[in-house]
């Protein structure tokens, strides 16, 4: 092969290559960014019966079912003051005369441990209007125990909704 041939060939193959090269940097410069998804308020993790449950670790979202202005998020302010993990805030569809905790399961630890730390609270059937453990402020809510409940223990294996990394 003469020089001219090989000098040719070479640029030839060189020029195809920076062809390739611009075509993914076109195709990956006009991509649209990846959109961010925010971090899940909470995971689901398992509880093994005896295990111990502490507020750090149970995520709750708070819901005004009374007349006054501001009660979600003052409740959560305390809520949050004892060691718990906020979630939402906001109004409830409906009024509640008591404090309401809606769960399936009033046994589960992180139920029990948010229900402690009110008087009179009932737990309740219904949709979780947010993540976590979901609470109702009702008409007749006076504030939360004098006492925190620091911890509570599984009576039974529950699956709770965690805050990440607890």
């Amino acid at each position: 092969m003469s020089q001219g041939t090989r000098t040719a060939a070479t640029l030839s193959g060189l020029s195809v290559l920076v062809l390739i090269a611009a075509l993914w940097g076109w195709g990956a410069a006009t991509k649209p960014f990846p959109k961010d998804e925010p971090p899940p308020a909470c995971t689901d993790i398992t509880v093994a019966a005896g295990e111990r449950v502490f507020p750090d670790q149970v995520v709750i979202s708070v819901f005004n079912g009374s007349s006054r202005n501001g009660l979600a998020g003052s409740t959560m302010d305390d809520l949050t003051g004892r060691g718990f993990v906020a979630a939402d805030t906001g109004n409830a569809p409906t009024k509640a005369d008591v404090t309401q905790i809606h769960s399936d399961d009033p046994q589960n630890p992180a139920v029990v441990l948010a229900q402690r730390q009110f008087k009179g609270a009932q737990v309740v059937t219904g949709d979780a209007l947010g993540p976590g453990v979901t609470i109702v402020v009702g008409e007749r809510f006076s504030g939360l125990r004098r006492k925190k409940v620091k911890s509570v223990t599984a009576a039974a294996d529950a699956v709770i909704c965690a805050a990440p990394g607890a």
